[in-house]
């Protein structure tokens, strides 16, 4: 378990630090780091396995029948990205403590971080094509979360949205491209993709498989032209951007194009593409970065031409320049993150990050200073940093390739490496240096340790590996034998080549970039005055407006706000799938003989329908009018019954009797009767047989033929496989007990989203709308009447002992978590209704959030568990046990299961139910300040008296 435990204590730590602020913000670091240190030390305690060139997997079955396994695998390329991840992580941590404000939350942030590392180490280690875009979208939700952690501001709130469009998107496009590659591998392990490489390319969709996968990378490593959501996320926090762009979320997509290399690495397509888009992406960055005159803008476009280097390197197809691309990932990695806390700690001290305004930072903060130069020139390849190594290394491999027009791709990395020793040139010089220039009222110096201890031990490593970059060599040839193929000669490392056409290039880039630098005023006029229109900010809002105007018609044409042209659609719809049937000339006679059924007992059923309805139609006062709509559910329920179908019974009792509640709830806003109508809508009618007829074929259509069907298969397993003798319910809690997971989380979903959207009623405009509610009808002189509150009480303990009764029997009778978690809502809705709302929530006093919470986890802790005793997820398992003084007892875990699901289904029901009730107390009415319980204290007696 030692990978899995990798992956999972910073994702099951993320829930410490929150629990641990309360005690203090350095309690809440300790709890943040605990996880970190622990996961980092079982990583290295694998390094001599690693280094020798064996790797470690662990594979647990997940949901087989998808191919989706627990698979793991941690070898040389997984143990450099996950080295990075959690080194580093480390050190943000620390400087978060410092950096954030004492009144933000800072047990949150971590929570955020904790699950984003979790999340990036499983992409790095995922060897499942499933497994990995399940962690890869995981990334992106807690990027979104740490991107748009200062919530209050705007910015923070439109580059987190920005950002989770874009790298979403992407993600989609690389979940279908990895399926289509297991579809076309015939398998979903990553680790046998690379044996199975002939099979893959000489398939006829290789190349849209390729083409999806590579918008993937693309979208989530800042590749041109999806580039501009990185700089737009420069909103975060700096710990954010420290971490996330420059040494995790951006190295995603590099990841992958590493991972995949030796299936894809050496095709044409991969060379153009992979290589073009590098080497556009490095040298636009470079560009821009140049004219930026806030830090983390020039350090965020820097960032985008270090991912372009490394995804041209990795484009160019051969070993060794794979080997230039991890170096310059690890190189990248210690100088960006300092630099990125080093502009920190200036918009720290100073309040600003805008060049113009700052300068001369080196008499007030030297050691501020030091480390930011160093840092700086590490970025513009200046020896003897280590920058310089990794970028000796790229250039070497460039001369040796030759791509697109002769010597087009050395021309483009040469003008890139220009600029990008002048943005590093203008970073330090226009900062650090020259007449002391400072926000007014700011007297800043070099801040705590916290603060700037931990850009110092990434300088320290900066100077170290410039030095003796053969300390990462073991690292390094790991990572690329596991990428590139092992028994192959990797470029030497040493801190000096000597003279050479890389050093020649390295020294007129310093030149080129100082002169750049010198005349830096008069050219970004020039430059500014040119690029100013080009934002590719702009062309993606502007293309998101089109789209959402294009929705907007589409809807106002389907959408018309009159039920009966949408009752029209579905006739219509129906009819066409009969026609498509009848245009197959398979037949209309039915091939299987009918059910015998009592036709007296459905013509009655059909006949209290029918009047049913024709009542309802003709009634115009809506209290009674949603009473008859429950008389209709009840007869559908014994139709179900009849068929012999008690538990679709039960359910559609439930879910009248909560249904009639929500109704007479929405009633309280709506008049008493509906407005009386000029004529009699014929055309209705029309559409209501019509519903009817097409409904009524296609169901007698589709059951006509004698199908195949998994009844047998379910009746015959679901005592011996799944432990109960319900099948319904052994099938909702055991077989496809991971569809019913999805389906509760959709519903607690849909719970806070009511409650959210409800909860925007209670504030601003709508509530003064609702404080002058006028009601069109008198109101009771008696809000909650005695009786009625009286016979609720009465009833209380009844429903919850029946909801029990039928959580437990669920598993072998009709029952189950669903219909019981309808029953016990229903029994607090009733005391919502009989005795106000405030008067039951001073009493049930667990916020229903809790509850949807807790069912979730503990359905799924649920499913692990089984995991964790290596069946597959929410695998069953049961047995007797026998109980002193009763006997034996037939127990099975998905009772656990089934309670999670009576959990989730009472928290949504009773939040959104709740919720909607609270807005009636807005409307029009004071505070209720009359008991609901009768005084029979001494003293009423006497004043009575």
């Amino acid at each position: 378990m030692g990978v899995s435990a990798i992956v999972a204590l910073p994702l099951l730590g993320a829930i410490l630090p929150p629990l641990f602020t309360r005690a203090g913000r350095t309690p809440a670091l300790l709890a943040a780091l605990a996880p970190s240190l622990v996961a980092l030390a079982l990583l290295w305690g694998s390094a001599p396995t690693v280094f020798s060139g064996a790797v470690v997997e662990e594979v647990v079955p997940w949901v087989p029948s998808l191919g989706l396994e627990w698979a793991l695998r941690l070898d040389g390329l997984g143990f450099f990205f996950a080295s990075l991840i959690l080194a580093i992580g480390i050190l943000i941590f620390i400087y978060s403590r410092a950096y954030l404000a004492g009144n933000e939350p800072l047990g949150t942030f971590y929570a955020y971080l904790l699950l984003f590392q979790g999340a990036m180490l499983g992409v790095v280690l995922a060897d499942n094509l499933l497994l990995l875009p399940v962690f890869w979208e995981l990334t992106s939700l807690s990027s979104f979360l740490l991107i748009g952690f200062w919530h209050h501001q705007a910015d923070g709130r439109r580059g987190a949205r920005l950002a989770l469009a874009i790298t979403g998107a992407g993600g989609l496009a690389l979940l279908a491209g990895l399926i289509l590659l297991g579809e076309i591998a015939g398998t979903y392990r990553i680790s046998e993709l690379a044996a199975r490489r002939e099979l893959i390319l000489a398939a006829p969709v290789a190349p849209v498989v390729l083409a999806l996968i590579l918008l993937g990378a693309f979208t989530k490593s800042a590749q041109f032209p999806f580039h501009f959501w990185l700089p737009h996320a420069m909103a975060a926090p700096t710990p954010v951007s420290a971490y996330l762009h420059s040494a995790t979320m951006v190295k995603a997509g590099l990841y992958l194009l590493a991972r995949l290399w030796p299936v894809f690495g050496q095709t044409d397509a991969w060379g153009a593409w992979v290589t073009g888009v590098g080497a556009a992406t490095m040298l636009l960055g470079a560009a821009i970065a140049l004219f930026k005159d806030d830090l983390k803008a020039l350090l965020a476009y820097s960032t985008v031409s270090h991912l372009g280097l490394v995804t041209m390197l990795l484009g160019l197809g051969s070993p060794a320049a794979v080997f230039a691309a991890l170096l310059h990932v690890l190189m990248h990695a210690t100088f960006k993150a300092a630099l990125f806390m080093n502009a920190g700690i200036v918009d720290h001290e100073t309040g600003s990050r805008d060049l113009r305004r700052l300068g001369g930072l080196a008499k007030v903060m030297p050691g501020t200073a030091g480390m930011g130069t160093l840092a700086a020139l590490s970025m513009a390849g200046v020896p003897p940093l280590n920058g310089f190594v990794s970028k000796e290394t790229m250039l070497s491999e460039v001369l040796a390739t030759r791509w697109g027009d002769g010597w087009l791709l050395w021309g483009i990395v040469v003008l890139a490496t220009i600029f990008s020793a002048a943005y590093a040139f203008r970073y330090f010089s226009a900062l650090f240096f020259g007449p002391l220039r400072l926000p007014e009222g700011r007297r800043p110096h070099d801040p705590p340790a916290l603060l700037w201890g931990p850009p110092l031990v990434l300088v320290v490593a900066v100077v170290a590996l410039g030095l003796w970059p053969g300390l990462a060599e073991p690292l390094l040839v790991a990572a690329s034998a596991a990428a590139a193929g092992s028994g192959r000669e990797w470029p030497e490392l040493a801190p000096w080549h000597g003279f050479g056409a890389p050093l020649v290039v390295s020294a007129a880039a310093f030149v080129c970039g100082a002169a750049l630098v010198w005349r830096y005023q008069a050219l970004s006029c020039r430059v500014l005055a040119w690029a100013l229109p080009l934002d590719g900010r702009r062309a993606f809002f502007a293309a998101q407006e089109g789209l959402v105007r294009g929705a907007h018609c589409l809807v106002a044409r389907l959408h018309l706000g009159v039920l009966g042209r949408y009752v029209l659609l579905l006739a219509l719809v129906s009819l066409l799938a009969l026609a498509l049937g009848w245009g197959t000339g398979e037949g209309w006679q039915p091939q299987r003989p009918p059910t015998p059924a009592n036709g007296l007992a459905w013509i009655f059923a059909g006949l209290a329908l029918v009047a049913t309805a024709a009542v309802l139609r003709w009634h115009h006062e809506r209290l009674r009018a949603v009473l008859l709509i429950g008389v209709v559910g009840l007869v559908v329920s014994l139709a179900f019954l009849h068929a012999s179908a008690p538990d679709l019974a039960l359910t559609q009792i439930a879910v009248e009797a909560v249904t009639t509640v929500l109704l007479l709830l929405t009633l309280f806003f709506l008049p008493q009767q509906d407005a009386p109508r000029a004529s009699a809508p014929r055309g209705a009618a029309v559409v209501a047989i019509l519903v009817g007829l097409a409904v009524g074929l296609l169901a007698w259509v589709m059951m006509r033929n004698e199908a195949p069907t998994l009844a047998e298969y379910f009746w015959s397993r679901s005592v011996p496989e799944g432990g109960g003798r319900n099948v319904v319910n052994v099938i909702l809690v055991d077989f496809r007990g991971y569809d019913t997971y999805g389906e509760i989380t959709v519903l607690g979903i849909a719970g806070l989203v009511i409650y959210a959207l409800l909860q925007g009623m209670q504030e601003g405009p709508a509530r003064e709308g609702l404080r002058a509610w006028h009601f069109p009808f008198a109101l009771s002189p008696t809000r909650h009447p005695l009786p009625f509150a009286v016979t609720a009480r009465v009833m209380l303990p009844f429903l919850l002992t029946a909801g029990v009764y039928v959580f437990l029997r669920g598993h072998n009778a009709p029952g189950g978590g669903f219909i019981a978690a309808l029953l016990v809502a229903l029994a607090f809705l009733i005391q919502y209704m009989a005795s106000g709302l405030c008067w039951t929530m001073q009493r049930l006093r667990v916020d229903a959030h809790l509850w949807i919470g807790a069912g979730l986890l503990v359905a799924g802790i649920t499913g692990m568990a089984a995991m964790g005793l290596g069946a597959s997820f929410l695998r069953s398992a049961h047995g007797e046990v026998h109980l002193p003084g009763i006997g034996p007892v037939a127990l099975a875990s998905a009772m656990g299961f089934d309670l999670g699901v009576l959990l989730t289904v009472f928290g949504a029901v009773t939040l959104a139910l709740a919720q909607l009730a609270r807005l009636g107390r807005l409307a029009g009415f004071a505070p209720n300040r009359t008991p609901m319980d009768p005084d029979v204290s001494p003293e009423s007696s006497r004043e009575e008296s």
